[in-house]
């Protein structure tokens, strides 16, 4: 209940400030650390953005939400596949790649499904990365051609939950209740890492707001007394 709380004000908040249709872009930590070098070209370089999608209008969106995953640099690595723990997706709608017909990346190619089938390091981290059912996608053969490599991206399009928001969605992965996973490979060392999201900022306007918010509904409720 408590948990349940903070995800609904959260996503109050968001929708208040302004950020409910907006672009929010996520930064990823390493997990393995098999190979600081690789560690930190990937956490330079790769980047997820998600925005609102599909039918729908207002301050909530539509009802899917697209992540497009992107490696920006210079240095040899390629996203090879992505996996999703939890939160208020329904389910994959699609990918937006080599072969989906509406201008995808021409050098990436995924599936739904990937192997392994759960990230690699998944308990490095706590609590342990789950996969969620069918939430996860791979590179098809050979992963580092049709992979995400530097200059190249994917789109991921996700379905909602019944009466989920993009709004909740932000504030999952706010709160942590919605976490993604890339496992990385063809680092120029011959190594690989898996990286997780970090949490989207709060900023601290928002919580003061909301501050705000929460003092004046506590006066109407006095004056209603």
């Amino acid at each position: 209940m408590i948990r349940q709380l903070a995800v609904t004000g959260v996503a109050t908040l968001f929708a208040i400030w302004g950020l409910a249709a907006q672009a929010v872009t996520l930064s990823f930590f390493c997990i393995t650390n098999d190979n600081p070098v690789d560690c930190g070209i990937g956490e330079t370089q790769l980047a997820t953005e998600v925005t609102s999608y599909g039918i729908g209008t207002g301050t909530d969106g539509g009802d899917q939400v697209l992540f497009t995953f992107t490696n920006t640099g210079s240095y040899q690595s390629t996203i090879s596949e992505i996996y999703f723990d939890d939160g208020s997706l329904l389910g994959v709608a699609g990918l937006i790649d080599k072969d989906d017909g509406i201008g995808g990346d021409p050098n990436v190619d995924f599936s739904q499904g990937a192997n392994p089938p759960d990230l690699p390091g998944r308990n490095n981290i706590n609590p342990s990365f789950k996969v969620t059912a069918g939430f996860l996608a791979d590179a098809d053969p050979p992963a580092p051609k049709r992979g995400v490599n530097p200059g190249e991206w994917l789109g991921i399009i996700f379905d909602l939950q019944g009466t989920q928001t993009y709004a909740d969605v932000i504030a999952e992965l706010t709160d942590g209740s919605l976490r993604i996973g890339m496992h990385v490979i063809n680092f120029e060392s011959g190594g690989s890492e898996s990286f997780v999201n970090n949490p989207v900022p709060v900023p601290a306007a928002v919580w003061l707001l909301g501050s705000g918010l929460l003092g004046l509904v506590g006066v109407a409720r006095r004056r209603k007394a």
